[in-house]
């Protein structure tokens, strides 16, 4: 029976996405470092305070433009009060040993530039599209190369995927709203699992307003995600991409072959595969076949 569970393997940090709306990050210094500190505490809705005689210029700009609020002077132990986290980025190491020490002692998290050892958290290389957030983190050992494998990652991403997140949300609130009960929890996630797990990231990140009525609708009818068939033009997103494609009237065809016009005089064929039920990566012998 052990056998069937993995050992933890040590070495790694624990990752989690810190809500930080309206919470208080206290930034000491004022340089680059400083700066990326204070866009990615934005990003997240946090009020930033930054503490430094001077500022660069990022800095002042978001000063200027009250992003963020400036106390032009060196770190003072008074500045913890009300605070929710702490970053230092400034070269004087012994005063960053102290200020973590200090905020060690008040129980506030903190991270100090390029001191790994003091750090409570470390920050991650990141990519955005809407509400999708990926992070990469080498424990600190190798940003640079962190830096080079979260962009290997976003690449390889399905165009349209922050748009297909924020069209899902919007559709589980709606969902949500129609059928409240708690008891209908498991139904709610069931549907919307199969309707991620079956339909194409991009016809996701195509829903308008039209469509997801039409998907509610479905929902309340118990119709299979899979069975749907909505009105929906995605040859935009096939030309995008160099494909000609016509237009895909909603129903998902998965392991399909659609004829298209003749492309350079030669008549093209567009086969749609689908992986089935299980892992994205495998693929169906049907469209094994095709390729």
């Amino acid at each position: 029976m052990a056998d069937k569970f993995r050992d933890p393997q040590a070495g790694g940090s624990l990752i989690l996405a810190w809500q930080a709306t309206n919470k208080t990050v206290l930034i000491v210094g004022g340089g680059t470092v400083a700066a990326g500190r204070a866009f990615n505490a934005l990003e997240a809705d946090a009020n930033v305070v930054i503490v430094a005689p001077d500022i660069n210029a990022e800095l002042q700009y978001r000063v200027d433009r009250d992003q963020v609020s400036w106390r032009s002077r060196k770190f003072e132990d008074t500045d913890l009060e009300g605070a929710d986290m702490v970053l230092t980025a400034i070269s004087d190491a012994a005063e960053s040993r102290r200020i973590v020490g200090l905020c060690r002692h008040l129980r506030i998290p903190v991270n100090a530039a390029d001191i790994n050892d003091l750090c409570d958290f470390w920050f991650m290389s990141t990519h955005r599209d809407h509400s999708v957030q990926i992070a990469v983190s080498t424990n600190s050992k190798a940003p640079r190369l962190a830096n080079r494998i979260r962009r290997q990652v976003a690449a390889a991403l399905p165009r349209g995927t922050g748009l297909a997140v924020e069209q899902i949300g919007r559709l589980r609130k709606r969902i949500r709203e129609a059928d409240p009960k708690p008891e209908n929890s498991k139904r709610r996630m069931a549907w919307l699992m199969q309707l991620c797990d079956y339909w194409p990231i991009e016809q996701l990140a195509n829903l308008d307003s039209d469509n997801i009525d039409s998907l509610l609708e479905a929902y309340v009818r118990n119709d299979a995600p899979q069975t749907i068939s909505i009105a929906q033009d995605l040859a935009s997103l096939a030309s995008s991409e160099g494909v000609p494609s016509p237009v895909l009237h909603g129903q998902l065809v998965p392991d399909s072959a659609i004829t298209t016009q003749p492309l350079n005089g030669k008549q093209g064929k567009l086969t749609l595969v689908g992986a089935g039920v299980g892992d994205p990566e495998l693929l169906t012998v049907r469209a094994h076949r095709a390729l």
